[in-house]
């Protein structure tokens, strides 16, 4: 079974008396521990569809099955719980809190999704997660102390530390060097093909797609092609 499937999804916004449709009827699935990447020019509908996809936002019409539960009429409250137990977030611009070091950033979302978990073992998390990144030597230095790369990192970091099955990335490497912007795409296929997160990356730039297994290409608010599931870690990077 598909980890994602969206039928149909449209998504119109509605400003004063104009109906502004961004999102025409797009239909696709993705796959558990697939890479994909989401592409398109900007006003495209791909930021929309992340958004629907990440249970930001909800679509006006049509289906999305998220690990096999309808969730396209969930409720704000219930999808910000879904978001926390399955969800992580990583951005183009870090939003890290800068008066933070880099463990407390990465400790944040386990305040709002416990598990139960004490304090020390909340820190022991966050401390693993950024040793996954290659940070445990920078766990106390607060943003400004970090590179750029260093803080893509972090937020990488806090977007793992709630254990999620599926990995949203957001234009991750648009404020990074070309050098840099290697080393997290790498990071993000090791985070892939050996720790089998699902990873859906929103990108325009071909480069960048070409490290995914696959590419969904969206156009209009329609998908020109890729829609269909490849299978878990088929495909060629």
């Amino acid at each position: 079974m598909d980890l994602i499937e969206l039928n149909n999804v449209c998504k119109t916004y509605h400003l004063g008396e104009l109906d502004l449709p961004v999102l025409k009827g797009i239909s696709m699935q993705v796959a558990r521990a697939e890479y994909v990447a989401l592409m398109g020019a900007s006003g495209s509908g791909k930021s929309t569809l992340m958004n629907i996809l990440g249970c930001l936002d909800r679509p006006t019409s049509g289906e999305y099955r998220l690990d096999g539960r309808e969730i396209s009429g969930l409720t704000a409250k219930e999808r910000a719980r879904l978001r926390n137990r399955m969800i992580g977030f990583v951005f183009q611009s870090f939003n890290l809190l800068p008066r933070m070091t880099a463990l407390e950033n990465v400790l944040m979302p386990l305040a709002y999704c416990r598990d139960n978990l004490t304090e020390g073992e909340m820190e022991r998390r966050s401390a693993e997660m950024l040793e996954k990144v290659g940070l445990a030597h920078r766990i106390h230095h607060k943003p400004l102390q970090l590179s750029g790369g260093e803080q893509q990192r972090v937020a990488i970091a806090r977007s793992l530390v709630n254990r999620p099955q599926v990995l949203f990335a957001d234009e991750p490497t648009g404020n990074l060097d070309s050098r840099t912007s290697e080393e997290i795409l790498q990071l993000f296929q090791q985070l892939n093909s050996e720790d089998r997160i699902t990873l859906i990356i929103v990108t325009h730039d071909p480069g960048v797609a070409r490290h995914a297994q696959r590419t969904i290409r969206i156009m209009d608010g329609l998908i020109e092609s890729g829609a269909s599931s490849s299978g878990a870690g088929a495909g060629v990077p």
